[in-house]
């Protein structure tokens, strides 16, 4: 029996994003909490954070990043065959929140579904998307989208997120490309044990909304701060060196490192410790703070409109609560790149 055709190569056609209107900078959030201004700059390196309308819910970030994406792409939503969304803060427990957004766009041939990772959560979605456009190029083009509202879900006196948590959505239409762009060498993984490092503790099935999770809080993001900066300090490295190797590469051979947004200053510091430049690293963070599965992908929309050019190798690296991480290597293609299925 004669092999089959080779499976397309996937990679982006266009990325997009949206950050809501009203932004809190640090003078705000430092009388909530009970800091300076300052203090907040010095030790998160965040100076904003957008915050979504008393009537935006995530749907409503998400679509809009995707008809950015779409536009960049030059295709119209409705011509999606699949949409896949990531975030921690859906619109509802169901439906899917993809489902929401598919409806707001209108693309009524696309699969919609959620992936929830957390922070890691646009990786891990952009990962299905791959897979499902490799095994069957019928569907054309896939949306992926991470999306948060977290500021419905904060505490604005609670230190340990108020600083750093906000909105926002990012996106990327994938599809066939040339060889050899597009995604490759991806790897995950999750860690259940630490799952309690970051989390919105009620409003699930273990915890249903009650008066009493409503009087504790329990519909509020909790963090154990300290913990999660451990795991960051140890994945971040890890992943960096394990994608390297795997593809016998040299820091000097990545064009920039797209990393999940948890913190810009502890980003900075880890990656100088690395040997990853200022002119590699991508920070976002700074201007938007911790805007979960929106982090990675907004980042990569950033690289996208500054200095990626074709044939730049691209190290995505993700983490994030449950414990979560991911990573993969993109060889950018741009728009003039792709192929017809």
């Amino acid at each position: 029996m004669s092999p089959g055709p080779t499976p397309p190569r996937i990679g982006v056609w266009g990325t997009g994003s949206y950050l809501p209107a009203r932004i809190r900078d640090n003078a705000e959030v430092a009388e909530a909490v009970g800091v300076s201004p300052e203090w907040i700059r010095e030790r998160t390196g965040v100076s904003a954070r957008h915050v979504a309308a008393a009537g935006q819910a995530a749907s409503d970030l998400a679509a809009e990043a995707v008809r950015s994406a779409a536009a960049e792409a030059g295709i119209d939503p409705a011509d999606l065959g699949l949409l896949v969304l990531a975030t921690s803060t859906p619109d509802e427990l169901g439906p899917s929140t993809a489902c929401r957004v598919q409806g707001l766009l209108g693309a009524t041939r696309a699969v919609a579904l959620d992936v929830s990772a957390a922070c890691s959560g646009w990786l891990f979605a952009a990962k299905v998307a791959h897979d499902w456009l490799r095994e069957d190029p019928t569907r054309g083009c896939a949306a992926v989208v991470g999306v948060e509202a977290y500021s419905k879900f904060l505490d604005p006196a609670d230190r340990g997120t108020a600083v750093l948590f906000a909105d926002g959505a990012a996106a990327a239409v994938l599809g066939p490309v040339a060889a050899p762009g597009g995604f490759t060498d991806f790897h995950f993984g999750s860690d259940g044990s630490l799952a309690d490092y970051v989390l919105i503790p009620a409003g699930g099935s273990r915890h249903p909304a009650s008066a009493a999770t409503l009087r504790d809080g329990g519909h509020l993001i909790r963090m154990d701060g300290r913990s999660v900066s451990r795991f960051i300090k140890q994945v971040f490295p890890r992943l960096v060196h394990e994608s390297l190797d795997r593809n016998r590469l040299k820091l000097d051979d990545l064009a920039c490192v797209v990393a999940h947004q948890p913190n810009p200053v502890l980003l900075r510091d880890l990656a100088r410790e690395l040997g990853i430049t200022e002119s590699q690293l991508v920070v976002v963070g700074d201007r938007v703070g911790n805007i979960g599965a929106a982090s990675s992908p907004y980042a990569l929309a950033t690289a996208a409109r500054g200095s990626l050019r074709p044939g730049d190798t691209v190290l995505i690296t993700v983490f994030g609560a449950g414990m979560t991480w991911g990573s993969a290597l993109l060889r950018w293609t741009g728009t003039t790149e792709r192929q017809t299925p």
